[in-house]
């Protein structure tokens, strides 16, 4: 089994310690940067699973390296603060991050958001190499360039919607909940509820009505969350 790599990046020598010594126990190759420079050098020189990254830093702050980061790679970022604010999270989120986590911290949630981040980008990648397009009666996903054709026409998906779609596509007749579709497509500590879900599944299902697909492909399992339903075969 291949190492997983996390990338510690903090300009106070005792956080980056406390960090490495944390993954070091659950078996990660922790690396480390001072500051974000340093950081973006490294990440161009290797490939890494995962970046922890502090949002106060001099020089280069954590929402300029984040921001950076995402104009070439999905590496799943958790950010690190000492404040508080809920704006600050939500800028976090906004900019790309995928996690956020207030210092100090639980070293046990530490690991748990690690773990779920990580199983997410996993999940994710896998879905992606099973199939690069997708095709259900008169709807092609083209998986690579994300979108979606209905009888040859392109449907306007938001990014999560289309997340939303691919999951459920891929897994015909798998059942999801909607807090395993939030942590899955929204990330580990997403800040709404579960009906964040059945508004992307409602606006979905009127997208592709309106496209003429045939049938509906969200099929509601009540009291448990939505599957992909076949579209019925005639004789």
């Amino acid at each position: 089994m291949s190492q997983t790599n996390v990338l510690i990046v903090d300009d106070e020598w005792n956080m980056r310690n406390l960090v490495r010594l944390y993954l070091s126990n659950c078996n990660y190759e922790v690396h480390e940067a001072k500051d974000g420079y340093e950081a973006l050098t490294k990440i161009d020189n290797k490939t890494f699973d995962l970046v922890i990254l502090d949002v106060m830093m001099p020089g280069l702050d954590g929402w300029a390296v984040c921001k950076k980061i995402r104009e070439t790679k999905q590496i799943p970022i958790l950010m690190l603060t000492a404040r508080t604010d809920t704006k600050d999270k939500v800028h976090g989120l906004t900019i790309g991050a995928d996690d956020y986590l207030v210092k100090p911290f639980d070293p046990n949630e530490l690991s748990a958001r690690v773990q779920a981040l990580l199983r997410r980008a996993k999940f994710v990648e896998h879905a992606q190499q099973q199939s690069k397009v997708i095709t259900v009666a008169e709807m092609v996903l083209d998986v690579d360039k994300r979108e979606v054709y209905i009888h040859d026409s392109s449907i306007d998906l938001t990014p999560k919607e289309f997340d939303l779609l691919q999951v459920l596509i891929e897994h015909p007749g798998r059942v999801y909940s909607r807090d395993v579709l939030l942590e899955q497509i929204w990330g580990y500590d997403y800040i709404g509820d579960v009906r964040t879900v059945d508004t992307h599944v409602k606006n979905v299902r009127e997208k592709v009505r309106k496209a003429g697909l045939s049938y509906n492909p969200i099929e509601t399992v009540w009291g448990v969350g939505y599957k992909h339903k076949e579209p019925e075969k005639t004789i």
